[in-house]
């Protein structure tokens, strides 16, 4: 028992004994005697509570009726956790005895989660406890650069997205027909081919270098792949608050990761028989995948990302394997998840690189890897960004007027750079005139060799009117500055 501490005997001490982040049901017995420790304090009266609020959490589990019951017994959503902050108050007001039979049934649902099949799949870890440092490695960059320009012969200041167009209405209610079973899956993947042929035509006729199929088989960047991969589960209402008016529904990573089939490959093959321009397969990351789904919290995060990276490094190889010579990797997260302790922050960064460098890590020579990080302060992770070893990097820098180049210019960044010219938050379109104002600022302290071309992100939210408008003009503004170049040449 603790010993009593000054100043509280008029005090009510209240406990945040309740995760309010995650959705898992928990160890509610240990919460009740945290409380119980909380007493020897001499605070005039204990109350629990959740850690946070429960905006970061759905409402109510017992909304779900496609999750497995089993999965169900493990988890609480907001209105479990309340009844979990009422069961752990009448035991304070009644005793331990009061509650007992709610803190066993708490108990056994944990014991049973750990022990249930799929948690723990002895061929991921066995996979994950034979991994080498070479296996988290490639071949040194200046030899890569050799190999992707003798593979791809991209002009300079090569144009690119970042991998979505816009999910239209027509795509949504496609979508929705096919999951409700009012339409065929052979209807829904006949409507996203055609949408396919049409982004790639598309891109072509504006005249970028490296085209995207544009995603429209994807309902979200991460879902996608939780859908695809062994040991994750997805709800129906499972909405909690994204940023501003945004909304978003995270997976469930609860068990041992792997991905049982290509997930990606079919769709990336399609749209690069359509065209002899390289199109980018698209991948999200694993600390993406972590950042943005309800993740398991019976291991440390660095091994369930290592599990999500050998995934990807599967899908990877046969995206290889079908002639895909440009992939990206997109960790938009990495960043977000930075620890706000200084002290957490490198192991944090350790573990974070090695999951990208991992995924990636069995990439020939001649494939370009690509990343994308939004919502970053490039400065405050260059080195970790420096650490991902990817050969082209696309990063958001519009809205700050390409402040960031001096970031990348300072550090000695030397591979592939795509800082954003186009701020796909706004309907706005840019100028011609505007791009090249910024693309010229990013060449003044960025080698051509380095610099791409391309928008802050993807183009998801935006309507083709726009979209297409804005990527004209970029196109403008990139042939102008690259006749400059060919001039000085």
């Amino acid at each position: 028992m603790p010993a009593a501490a000054t100043g509280l005997a008029d005090k009510v001490l209240v406990g945040g004994v309740i995760d309010g982040h995650n959705i898992w049901r928990g160890d509610l017995a240990g919460a009740f005697a945290n409380l119980e420790a909380l007493r020897g304090l001499g605070a005039r009266a204990v109350a629990a509570t959740t850690s946070t609020s429960l905006l970061h959490v759905p409402h109510d589990v017992e909304d779900e009726s496609t999750l497995d019951a089993r999965l169900v017994s493990w988890l609480a959503f907001a209105d479990q956790k309340v009844g979990q902050i009422v069961t752990l108050a009448r035991g304070l007001a009644e005793g331990r005895v009061a509650i007992e039979e709610e803190l066993s049934a708490a108990s056994d649902a944990l014991a049973d989660r750990l022990s249930a099949p799929g948690v723990q799949d002895g061929a991921v870890r066995a996979r994950a406890a034979a991994l080498g440092e070479a296996d988290f490695s490639r071949a040194p960059y200046a030899e890569r650069e050799s190999a992707q320009a003798e593979a791809l012969r991209l002009p300079a200041l090569p144009l690119t997205t970042i991998g979505s167009f816009p999910q239209t209405g027509d795509i949504r209610r496609a979508r929705a027909q096919f999951t409700k079973g009012v339409i065929p899956a052979s209807d829904y993947e006949d409507f996203l081919r055609a949408e396919i042929d049409r982004v790639i035509v598309l891109q072509e006729d504006l005249g970028l270098d490296v085209l995207v199929h544009g995603e429209p088989e994807r309902n979200d960047m991460v879902q996608y792949f939780a859908e695809n991969l062994d040991g994750f589960a997805v709800t129906e209402h499972g909405w909690v608050q994204s940023y501003g008016s945004r909304a978003t529904r995270p997976s469930i990573l609860w068990g041992d990761v792997s991905r049982p089939a290509p997930i990606t490959v079919p769709w990336s093959t399609y749209a690069q028989s359509l065209t002899v321009k390289p199109v980018k397969g698209m991948l999200t990351g694993p600390v993406t995948i972590l950042a943005w789904s309800f993740v398991r919290d019976d291991q440390p995060l660095g091994e369930t990302a290592d599990q999500v990276a050998l995934a990807l490094r599967d899908e990877i190889a046969d995206l290889e394997a079908a002639g895909i010579g440009v992939i990206q990797v997109d960790e938009p997260a990495l960043r977000e998840l930075l620890p706000l302790k200084k002290a957490d922050q490198p192991a944090y960064l350790e573990w974070s690189v090695n999951s990208f460098r991992l995924a990636t890590g069995g990439a020939a020579s001649a494939t370009q890897v690509h990343t994308h990080l939004c919502y970053s302060e490039f400065g405050v992770v260059i080195d970790a960004i420096r650490a991902l070893d990817a050969d082209v990097t696309s990063i958001e820098a519009a809205r700050s007027r390409m402040e960031v180049v001096a970031d990348i210019s300072a550090s000695g960044f030397d591979h592939g750079i795509g800082p954003g010219v186009y701020d796909i938050h706004s309907p706005r379109v840019p100028t011609a005139a505007e791009v090249e104002g910024l693309l010229r600022r990013a060449a003044e302290e960025i080698p051509n060799r380095q610099l791409w071309v391309n928008p802050d992100c993807g183009l998801k939210t935006r309507g083709y009117d726009e979209t297409v408008a804005s990527l004209r003009n970029i196109v403008e503004a990139t042939q102008r500055v690259r006749e400059d170049i060919s001039v000085g040449a």
